[in-house]
């Protein structure tokens, strides 16, 4: 993935409250996350919460800017309540084990389908992805 700049917002606002705050910016893409791998392993760890926009943010209160880096990711889809993502997370990381092809680097989320596009859990989507190496071809 190409670097791409971003809206920053700490990682304990909630998917909802950042849609409120991105009113105004124009979005060019769903937001995201980024997730150290220690919030899988024992629930503690660095997270941030993006969305991707074109033009400028000005810094306010607890929202910054940032450009998040591009990554080689393998990734799954994984639909339902967020709160069984990991299941797709180790599905996702046994596979890039299996492979050898695992690097260190946050897990990364992006929201196809929020909490602010629909009505129930279960409708929702979300692309998960795993850092790896790219292989030579």
């Amino acid at each position: 993935m190409p670097k791409m700049p971003m809206a920053r917002l700490p990682p304990d606002f909630y998917i909802r409250r950042a849609g409120h705050l991105a009113r105004g910016l124009r979005t060019t893409g769903p937001m995201g996350g980024l997730f150290a791998n220690e919030l899988l392993e024992d629930e503690h760890g660095e997270a941030l919460v993006f969305i991707p926009f074109d033009g400028e943010v000005r810094p306010v209160g607890r929202i910054d800017t940032v450009v998040v880096p591009g990554a080689e990711l393998a990734v799954a889809v994984h639909r339902g309540t967020l709160q069984t993502t990991d299941l797709t997370y180790g599905d996702l990381g046994t596979h890039a084990a299996r492979h050898e092809i695992s690097v260190d680097g946050p897990l990364r989320e992006f929201y196809l389908r929020s909490p602010l596009d629909v009505t129930g859990e279960d409708e929702l989507v979300t692309e998960v992805g795993w850092p790896i190496f790219r292989a030579s071809s």
